[in-house]
This record gives structure tokens, C-alpha cells and sequence, in this order.
């Protein structure tokens, strides 16, 4: 049915997973749209109780897919007239337009009725947290990385859930230099529920979605909803528009704008490559302090 994700109805539950392993996961506009898609079948049919996204391979999802190469008509009429005069990006307002767009197709997560749960392993950078974060349960691998190193130069994020997560100090830690949690402290943070080793990811996950499927779905939608409406109430969902117009101001930004010129000279890995090498291992620490190496890796203090 579906070209970028895999999606099944089992035992109560649907499950999603991102399926380009070959990139990691990264997330292209394709894919968005399938998931909006997926979840608002999930979330229409009576037999689920709950969702479960997930990554194929190496990794949940190590961020956007910042190729371009594929698109998604805004409408039927759209496709039927390609050479139509549509918006792309061409004024700071229509970037604005396309992040929104794709915002909505994300935001079925948040907006479903029914419960989402992330299953995070491996990379779950820049995008991949915007996805874990909008879902409702995060469980996350020990050892997986977490972090949104394309704040270091490309721009903000153009979801902002993290405030409310992990909160403002550990949000700005994290964001303003782009370095990265293991999933254990992710987990002591507030990003996930739990963290949990590796080989046990996919069993605590089940054993989560077995109690949910014993739960009557309209009661799970109504305490799912009170507590987002509480997020609401917060503020959340104005961030969240927010977020999209902050993230084109720093589209705006000459290091945005230099990396994208380096990628097209060198390539998008070897740009990555060149912008994270004087971070070091790239990585922060929960507890205790950060001491490292001249090669700027943090020194364990065991």
C-alpha cells in the first residue's frame, strides 16, 4: 500500500515503521504524508487500540531527508495541473507554507484519538525526535542516540515539543549546541518513559500495547485527549505553529544557507562530516561532569 513505511493491523494494535533503511529513516515529505495516512486509518478502525511506530534497520530515524528528491501533490487538482503556478520555496512565507504542510501530516500523532507509542533504537536525530516526541509513550534503547544536531547551522526545529518534556535548560542544552543524549539519559530527562536495553525493546513495547488493547478504545481516546488538551492549555499546540515560522527564520541564517552551498560542492555527508568534526564525539552528559579529550570525546570518570 504504502512506498517509505510498512504498516499491519495485529492483535489490537497497528504498527508503523518507517522503512527506508537504506537512509536511516530520513524523513521526506512521502513519508510524512503515508504515516498521517496510516494513523488516521488506525485511529478510524474499531479493532485498534493502539499505534506503534518504529524504524526498520539501523535506526528510528536519523532526521529529514534533506535531498528533495521526492514531493507530494498538495491536491488532486494539484497533480492534474503540474505546471501550474503552486507555491515552492521561493519567499520566506511560502517556506513557512511548506513546514506547515508538513507539520499537519505530523501532527495526526498528537491529534489521533487513539494512543501512539514510539519504539526508538539507534540514531533518533533531528526529525526522528520530532516524531518520538509527539507521540504519547516514548520507550527508547539504552544505547540509541538522540539529539538535533541540524540546529547547529540549518535552522530551529520545526516542531517544539521538547519544552515540554524535558524542560527549558535541558531543551536549550541539547538545541542551541546540537549534541546528544544516550537513550538511557534520554530517559532520565523526561524525553522517554523508560529506557531499556536493546534486545528488550520490542517485548516491553508489545507488553505495553497487550494492556492497551485490554482497554476499551473510546476510554483510552478520553484520557488521551484530557491530557493533551492539558498541553493545550499550555501552550503547546501554539508553539507548534510557532515552531514552523521560527524554523524559516533560521532558514534565513548565513550558516544555513553556507551549508547548503557546501552540500551541493562536496556532498550532503562530507558537508555533515565537516560541520560536526570540531564537536567532538557530539555528545552531552546527564551526570557528573564533561570532561574530554582533546579530540573534544567526554573522558568516562570511572
Amino acid at each position: 500500500m504504502f512506498d517509505t513505511i510498512l504498516y499491519d493491523i495485529d492483535k489490537g494494535r497497528a504498527r508503523i515503521t518507517l522503512n527506508r533503511p537504506d537512509k536511516l529513516n530520513a524523513i521526506s515529505l512521502k513519508m510524512q504524508a503515508e504515516l498521517a495516512e496510516a494513523l488516521w486509518d488506525a485511529d478510524a478502525r474499531t479493532d485498534v487500540h493502539c499505534a506503534i511506530i518504529k524504524g526498520a534497520g539501523r535506526a528510528f530515524s536519523a532526521g529529514y531527508d534533506l535531498s528533495g528528491g521526492d514531493s507530494v501533490p498538495i491536491s488532486r487538482l494539484q497533480a492534474a495541473n503540474p505546471d501550474a503556478p503552486y507555491r515552492g520555496a521561493r519567499s520566506v512565507d511560502d517556506d513557512i507554507w511548506q513546514l506547515e504542510r508538513a507539520q499537519r501530516y505530523r501532527m495526526a500523532i498528537f491529534d489521533m484519538h487513539k494512543p501512539v507509542i514510539a519504539q526508538v533504537h539507534g540514531h533518533c536525530k533531528a526529525g526522528g525526535t520530532d516524531l518520538a516526541l509527539l507521540c504519547d509513550m516514548v520507550i527508547i534503547a539504552e544505547d540509541a542516540e538522540i539529539g538535533f544536531p541540524a540546529g547547529r547551522d540549518l535552522g530551529s526545529l520545526p516542531n517544539q515539543l521538547w519544552l515540554h518534556t524535558v524542560g527549558p535548560q535541558w531543551a536549550k542544552r541539547l538545541l542551541l549546541t546540537g549534541d546528544s543524549l544516550t537513550g538511557a539519559e534520554a530517559a532520565q530527562i523526561g524525553f522517554a518513559l523508560k529506557a531499556v536495553p536493546a534486545d528488550l525493546l520490542e517485548t516491553e513495547v508489545e507488553g505495553l500495547a497487550d494492556r492497551l488493547a485490554l482497554i476499551d478504545p473510546d476510554i483510552l481516546a478520553a484520557n488521551k485527549r484530557v491530557v493533551n488538551m492539558g498541553l493545550e492549555l499550555m501552550g503547546a499546540r501554539t508553539l507548534q505553529r510557532y515552531a514552523v515560522e521560527n524554523d524559516a527564520r533560521g532558514h534565513q541564517a548565513a550558516s544555513a544557507r553556507a551549508f547548503m552551498k557546501r552540500a551541493s560542492e562536496v556532498g550532503l555527508k562530507q558537508a555533515l562530516k565537516d560541520r560536526d568534526a570540531p564537536f567532538g564525539d557530539g555528545r552531552a552528559r546527564v551526570d557528573g561532569p564533561e570532561r574530554r579529550d582533546e579530540n573534544g570525546r567526554l573522558i568516562d570518570d570511572a
